[in-house]
């Protein structure tokens, strides 16, 4: 009698389980991401015990047009390459360590609203480029939780792009 009880709560429990993870995206490495609708991120990301967490520091464009003049924006280019150059160096870093993007379950963007855009930061650029690494959540449900802040400036004046990543060893 003790045990049939007990086999029935953890059914439940296990049913209950279950249908909390409907909708969200179990990667092999059982980190859950819980998705964001349409766009492309995850809401939240739950990294079970044990995990190992590698945190990269923050990276910033390359020169993109070494033909344009030195320390210029047009050398660094706009938002949309500069957030490609920067996640083109993200994704080499996490390749040198034994990982890759889908192992990112955190982003945090800092992007700088420049004189060519009023002071405003570009995220219609950002998002074109991050889209060419994470596209839609759809199609892809392994997405990093991610925030996007605009920032007065970084530490070199043609760049208006940062991005810092906290990725899980699968």
């Amino acid at each position: 009698m003790f045990m049939t009880g007990m086999l029935k709560k953890t059914a439940a429990a296990v049913l209950v389980a279950g249908a909390a993870l409907s909708g969200a995206a179990v990667a092999a490495d059982n980190v859950v991401r819980h998705g964001a609708g349409s766009f492309p991120i995850s809401s939240a990301v739950e990294v079970p015990a044990g995990k190992t967490v590698v945190y990269l520091s923050g990276k910033v464009p390359e020169v993109s047009h070494p033909d344009q003049p030195k320390d210029s924006l047009a050398a660094y280019g706009n938002t949309k390459e500069q957030t490609i150059s920067v996640l083109n160096q993200t994704k080499q870093h996490l390749e040198s360590l034994g990982l890759s993007m889908a192992d990112v379950v955190k982003m945090q963007v800092f992007l700088v609203g420049g004189p060519e855009n009023d002071g405003k930061m570009d995220f219609a650029g950002f998002m074109e480029g991050y889209t060419q690494f994470y596209g839609d959540a759809a199609k892809q449900p392994v997405l990093p939780a991610r925030s996007a802040f605009q920032v007065a400036a970084l530490a070199h004046p043609a760049w208006r792009v940062e991005i810092e990543v906290t990725a899980v060893r699968p």
